[in-house]
């Protein structure tokens, strides 16, 4: 069940922008995608009935032809990079990270080689050329390197800076309790996050707000936080839920005209 008084200052924010004649613009990003389950299965259908388009972070060394195979269909879903194996490569006091730290960088850059064709050949029409590092890590050293496998744009979490090799695409506010029920968030505290990134944008950035999701934990908290903000946004003339191949082409553009 929903709090619906958790919820006004999320309304407050949007009808200021309302006011001001201007558009919030929100994406959604699901990461660890490998094959069609119930959970999937519950999420294509809130977003396909919301009309939020979703971008799905697939693992390619643990994916295959069943998730292409039900993805085929989905027009408003696209497929990224997540990593190769999601598998962590850190030391036991380090955080967790696949793409760098003591490993070769020939090694982790032939991975994603793979991944980035592998993905690209089961999902022609929905692939995009984004690498989403899991756990939103990757060590810097190897970021000029991915445009070389033909990487687009980078993923990861937090306000973007851009002027790098690659533009970014982030996300910004995750809708799961890691560090505890690793269930959803409580909705004041998530509807707190995404009021501070509007409020941010609407001081002058022009970065969308991401929203990260991962359905195969989401829990009862985490499917009421998402059909709720979808009801909440979806009926409001300021916001404007974007496609990450529609977002792409913006930060490719933004990242060239820095770059000049």
């Amino acid at each position: 069940m929903t709090d619906r008084m958790a919820w006004d200052p999320l309304h407050r924010e949007l009808d200021r922008w309302q006011a001001a004649g201007r558009v919030a613009r929100f994406w959604l990003r699901d990461d660890d995608a490998v094959e069609p389950t119930q959970a999937l299965e519950t999420l294509m259908v809130l977003t396909g009935e919301s009309r939020v388009p979703l971008m799905l972070a697939v693992i390619p060394g643990l994916t295959g032809e069943a998730l292409a195979v039900r993805l085929a269909e989905e027009a408003a879903v696209a497929v990224a990079v997540h990593g190769w194996s999601h598998t962590n490569h850190a030391g036991p006091e380090g955080k967790k990270q696949e793409l760098g730290g003591k490993r070769p960088a020939d090694a982790v850059l032939g991975e994603l080689r793979e991944g980035f064709k592998l993905l690209e050949r089961l999902h022609p029409v929905r692939f995009l050329p984004v690498l989403v590092p899991p756990w939103n890590r990757i060590d810097p050293a190897l970021i000029p390197a991915l445009p070389g496998l033909g990487f687009a744009a980078l993923s990861v979490y937090g306000r973007a800076k851009q002027g790098g090799p690659v533009p970014l695409l982030n996300t910004h506010v995750d809708i799961i309790d890691w560090h505890g029920t690793r269930g959803g968030r409580s909705e004041a505290e998530l509807v707190a996050e995404l009021v501070a990134e509007l409020r941010d944008r609407f001081a002058g950035s022009d970065e969308p707000v991401g929203v990260l999701t991962h359905h195969l934990v989401h829990d009862a908290a985490a499917w009421d936080f998402l059909s709720a903000l979808f009801a909440a946004t979806g009926r409001h003339p300021a916001v404007r839920w974007s496609s990450a191949s529609e977002l792409l082409e913006h930060v490719a553009q933004k990242c060239a005209a820095v770059l000049r």
